[in-house]
């Protein structure tokens, strides 16, 4: 099933109503759908070079959109929220991290979880959908959704623009490592300046 969403999403870049799908895809990602839309940003921009800050920006503002829909779910829809909490065996896990968040401790680490769920391959769905529920403050969760979703977007869209299917072969081999590793850096960086400052 995911490897025939996977190739309905991939047909959808190249359709003329592509930018459309994209958005679509983009909302529904950050709160349920499981295939990103990195899938379709790849193609469209290889296709049609001189959009790539147009297919980035509405690969952004979607994606966060669709993130305060799954922060909604969490926040307002408790039983729905926890159900795709139990398909990625969180539920446990909620309690412990609410606990946290009274801690500057734990609000401090929540940002870097949220914003590597937002950057790397880790599933940016819980975590807007965790995020509601245990309350999270919204305005940083759209701030850090905004910064962490934005710079993925960006990058996938600049290196499509400058390297075309060089890059597209070496997202599909080792796409999910880089942002990872990349994800992690951009934390450790973030953690570095606030421990000196």
């Amino acid at each position: 099933m995911l490897n025939a969403l996977y190739k309905k999403c991939l047909n959808l870049a190249s359709h003329k109503s592509s930018k459309y799908y994209l958005a679509l895809v983009s909302f529904i990602e950050s709160s349920f759908f499981p295939i990103p839309p990195d899938i379709m940003i790849i193609p469209m921009v290889i296709a049609k070079k001189s959009d790539f800050i147009k297919i980035f920006i509405i690969t952004t503002l979607f994606s966060v959109l669709g993130g305060i829909l799954g922060y909604l779910i969490g926040a307002f829809f408790f039983d729905v929220g926890m159900q795709i909490m139990s398909l990625y065996n969180y539920e446990d896990k909620l309690i412990i991290l609410k606990n946290n968040l009274i801690q500057k401790e734990g609000f401090y680490a929540w940002l870097g979880i949220l914003f590597l769920a937002g950057f790397t391959p880790l599933p940016y769905k819980v975590f807007t959908i965790a995020s509601g529920l245990i309350g999270f403050n919204i305005l940083i969760f759209i701030l850090i959704s905004l910064i962490s979703r934005g710079l993925r977007f960006y990058i996938i869209s600049y290196l499509s623009y400058k390297f075309g299917d060089i890059f597209s072969q070496f997202m599909n081999k080792h796409g999910s490592k880089w942002f990872t590793v990349t994800g992690i850096l951009v934390v450790l960086i973030g953690v570095i300046i606030y421990l000196i400052i």
